[in-house]
């Protein structure tokens, strides 16, 4: 029998994934059909690879509330691992693959639409389907990844050696990592470029009174990118440092901070993903909007024809209007 607290928050944690993730797909999915904005797929990615994330860990919330009599075969087990992790790398790969989408939109601006055209969104969210799922399933291609001896319960390193964690970090998360610095470093210079030419206009027109400049919706873009990677660093981070340290240390026994703090808190990146989108990015938040006033337009007259219906002779139901200063507050 599992821990039931663990699986009460993994429960909790699975259904705020899915539920924010699902929201910001549906509105990803109506601005990509409004706008046929490409790069939009690859945010849409991400929200895909999140919400698999959720609805992987369901099936740890089984394990963990389950009786005495629940049995997990070793198999099964390693399935169900390589299943969430598969998801996780997709959700890594994804980040950084809007990242990058974003650095061809600043630095190429008039060559952005013929570099990113159907094809190849959808070769690279394929490839990048492809590199997850090799990442997720290795320790079905490498023996030596998985743990020769298995005990219930089903537990990640119950079934994956720490060497794996090791050599996904070196194949995966440090190159991601080192990809965004990369990327990053080279949008801080485009940014300083553009400062000093500001600073140039503004020498020239000293004597006139110089606009106001607002932040475009490129630095905006690039400031939500810079808090998903942070978040992103943040949550991963202390898993991968943990897992290298109990690979190179084989007297240390971590497994339980690893799977029942540090590895959870790295799931919650698939929460914070969504949430830094539905507020940072303005298009999707403005689409959300819109789908929850669509939704009062379609609730609220069912519940005043309920109340029609169902009220005694001589009263009269009402309905209080909202207004849209009101839910804009």
């Amino acid at each position: 029998m599992g821990n039931v607290f663990f699986g009460a928050a993994l429960a909790i944690l699975a259904f705020l994934i899915l539920a924010t993730n699902a929201l910001v797909a549906v509105a990803l999915v109506r601005l990509i059909w409004k706008s046929d904005s490409l790069g939009l797929c690859f945010v849409l990615n991400l929200a895909v690879a999140d919400s698999l994330v959720g609805f992987a860990i369901t099936g740890l919330v089984t394990e963990e509330l389950a009786g005495p009599t629940h049995h997990t075969s070793r198999n099964h087990c390693i399935l169900r691992m390589a299943c969430i992790a598969c998801p996780s790398a997709a959700s890594i790969l994804s980040v950084i693959l809007v990242a990058f989408d974003r650095y061809l939109a600043i630095k190429h601006p008039f060559r952005y639409f013929k570099i990113m055209y159907g094809p190849v969104v959808g070769a690279s969210i394929g490839g990048l389907w492809l590199l997850a799922s090799l990442i997720g399933f290795l320790p079905l291609l490498v023996r030596s990844f998985q743990q020769k001896s298995y005990q219930e319960p089903c537990t990640f390193f119950g079934v994956f050696h720490p060497t794996y964690m090791l050599t996904i970090f070196c194949v995966a998360f440090f190159p991601a990592l080192f990809a965004f610095i990369y990327i990053h470093c080279h949008l801080l210079k485009i940014a300083s470029s553009h400062a000093q030419q500001i600073r140039g206009q503004e020498q020239i027109h000293s004597t006139g009174t110089c606009p106001t400049l607002q932040p475009s919706s490129d630095t905006k873009a690039m400031r939500t990118v810079t808090v998903l990677v942070g978040c992103f660093v943040l949550s991963w981070t202390p898993f991968f440092v943990g897992s290298i340290v109990q690979a190179a240390c084989r007297d240390c026994t971590l497994h339980h901070i690893l799977e029942h703090y540090l590895w959870v808190f790295g799931l919650c990146n698939s929460l914070m993903n969504p949430l830094v989108y539905a507020y940072w990015q303005k298009e999707v938040r403005v689409q959300i909007y819109q789908m929850c006033l669509c939704m009062k337009r379609k609730v609220f007259p069912l519940f005043r024809v309920e109340s029609h219906h169902h009220a005694p002779s001589g009263t009269v139901a009402s309905v209080h209007a909202i207004s849209l200063p009101t839910l804009k507050e």
